[in-house]
């Protein structure tokens, strides 16, 4: 478990590092470069993710002796147990994210939401509607447990694509002989 925490703490330690290096180079700052920033985001923290499960996978394979199996469940597990730091980290930091450090995030992205409703040529009454949904939506503890669900269904699928790859058979039964 100490190698799958390690690298759960890697992977919540380079995404939010990310989103710190897109708040500060203003991709947070402006409905306009949301898109990018969540272009840039979404694939970076998927490359993180892929990248450093496949590697904490491999680590913690290399930890199980060659006598011994690490079948497509071991696998599995690992990147599961991976995947169950990560979230619950970057959960942690997605809330600090957007309680303290960019309060104002939330309002961007409504008011960038509310702009394709408008554009679409919704009725005032029903953007309205939606901006208040909006709003309880970008909430700092809503979107964190958002983050936290959301994160934890894609980083199971990053898991079993990675077990899929890094399973290893042990060795061969010697054959009965009668």
């Amino acid at each position: 478990m100490k190698t799958c925490a390690l690298y759960g703490f890697v992977i919540a330690l380079a995404d939010s590092l990310l989103v710190l290096a897109l708040f500060f180079l203003g991709f947070h700052s402006d409905p306009a470069k949301l898109l990018a920033a969540g272009l840039i985001g979404g694939l970076g923290a998927l490359t993180i993710g892929v990248g450093v499960t496949i590697l904490g996978v491999k680590a913690r394979r290399s930890e199980i002796p060659e006598t011994q199996d690490f079948g497509y469940g071991s696998a599995l597990w690992a990147g599961v147990q991976i995947s169950a730091v990560a979230c619950v980290l970057s959960s942690i930091f997605d809330y600090v994210y957007n309680a303290f450090i960019n309060p104002g995030l939330g309002d961007i992205i409504v008011e960038a939401q509310v702009d394709k409703l408008q554009s679409k040529g919704l009725s005032v009454d029903q953007t309205d509607k939606m901006e208040k949904i909006y709003h309880f939506m970008q909430g700092p503890v809503v979107h964190a447990i958002t983050a936290l669900i959301l994160g934890f269904i894609f980083a199971f699928v990053i898991s079993l694509i990675v077990a899929a790859f890094l399973k290893r058979a042990g060795p061969a039964a010697p054959p009965v002989q009668s």
